[in-house]
């Protein structure tokens, strides 16, 4: 089994932070959310992972490399120019043929315990989770059985809220690289970009029995919101066991704190991930993501995400309160 990762996007939705970022190198939880992909799909058993790279496509290589050289069988193929996730997987088809069966896990998404629970299954599935506003997803209809009847990517009036959330397993592999074929060929592209689900709508219309799996775990990290959402949520699974002493400073867990930060008279956490070698100085820092050499002083933060080697500085305040005063900075 293979496992292909698409990561060549450019991440629009996480700018500034994607302008010299590769979105899937965002930190979440004290890693990268392709570290926690890369991860899970290892403890699935998916050692041979194929990486479709375009957008800062060095700084990928270089990461999977440098981190899991010694652990997976990585290739890389590059998408140029970028037409979607079906084109995605037609550029790695030399990688992919031969597979037995291939998972594909978008780059920008967690499953967490799913990923084994979806490699595990028999024959094709597909991830899914209701949602509130399915117009944003692919969705699926389904038959009294649990088969799929029909895929509808971004449907304007949908029919279902079983979205597809970013993650597949696929047994037929050779029709689905003709299929494929087919789409590129006769350049069945709508808005520009090939779609999977078009792709596995030919395979249902083929009588392919495909099957989706509702998933517990599912973290979408392509939104500052929910990357920051995911951020809290692994953050309180992790269950870490740091022991921090910092300079007039309360810590309140739970909280990453890498290697080399400095913290100084600052409130710290809770659901706070701050990357290595931060410094922080009279502050309140809270639900939020630090990155590397980051530089605060004097700032009070909240539900922020903040880039590498970015300095804030604040007013500095000296307030003497007296009984039964309640002040907000967040006004």
């Amino acid at each position: 089994m293979k496992a292909l990762i698409p990561v060549a996007g450019i991440g629009t939705k996480l700018r500034p932070h994607t302008h010299t970022q590769p979105k899937p190198l965002i930190p979440v939880a004290g890693k990268p959310i392709l570290g926690h992909i890369i991860e899970n799909l290892i403890e699935a058993g998916i050692t041979k992972q194929i990486f479709v790279i375009g957008y800062l496509r060095e700084k990928i290589q270089s990461y999977v490399e440098d981190n899991f050289g010694d652990k997976i069988e990585a290739e890389f193929v590059v998408q140029e120019p970028r037409k979607g996730l079906a084109h995605a997987l037609w550029v790695a088809r030399e990688e992919i043929k031969g597979a037995r069966e291939i998972v594909i896990n978008l780059g920008d998404t967690i499953f967490g315990p799913d990923t084994n629970k979806v490699v595990q299954m028999e024959g094709s599935v597909f991830a899914v989770q209701e949602v509130d506003d399915p117009r944003e997803f692919g969705v699926a209809m389904l038959d009294h059985e649990g088969y799929v009847t029909k895929l509808d990517e971004k449907p304007e009036i949908p029919t279902s809220n079983l979205a597809l959330v970013g993650m597949y397993k696929i047994a037929q592999v050779s029709l689905l690289l003709e299929v494929l074929d087919e789409m590129v060929e006769r350049e069945i592209a709508p808005y520009e970009e090939y779609a999977l689900t078009d792709a596995l709508m030919v395979m249902v219309k083929r009588k392919v029995q495909l099957r989706t799996l509702m998933v517990e775990n599912w973290f979408d990290c392509g939104r500052q919101q929910s990357l920051l959402l995911a951020n809290r949520i692994l953050l309180e699974r992790a269950n870490l066991s740091q022991n921090f002493e910092f300079e007039g400073s309360v810590i309140i867990p739970p909280v990453h704190i890498a290697e080399g930060c400095e913290i100084v008279h600052s409130i710290v956490g809770p659901n706070v991930a701050i990357a290595e070698h931060a410094r922080i100085h009279n502050s309140i820092v809270r639900n939020s993501i630090l990155g590397a050499y980051s530089n605060l002083e004097s700032i009070i933060l909240h539900r922020s995400v903040i880039g590498n080697d970015t300095s804030l500085r604040g007013k500095s305040n000296r307030i003497n309160i007296g009984d039964n005063t309640e002040i907000d900075f967040e006004q």
